[in-house]
């Protein structure tokens, strides 16, 4: 459970660490993932796809890493 404590009225601030983290737990990324139905096939599609962008940013890093 996620919980903000507001200190001294400062709702304002408290609003934005919530914010902060709601996003660094990823529910906005979920919420909009589940607004529509998506069917299995799709989805091992878009996996897949994220994957092979994690690899080639990992791939770019390692690269870079050598080069340095």
């Amino acid at each position: 459970m996620i919980e903000v404590k507001v200190n001294n009225e400062m709702v304002d601030r408290a609003m934005r660490e919530l914010k902060r983290k709601l996003i660094k737990e990823g529910l906005f990324k979920e919420l909009s993932r589940r607004k529509f139905y998506m069917k299995p096939s799709v989805a091992k599609r878009i996996k897949r796809a994220q994957a092979a962008k994690v690899r080639k940013k990992e791939a770019a890093r390692e690269r870079e890493r050598l080069q340095h």
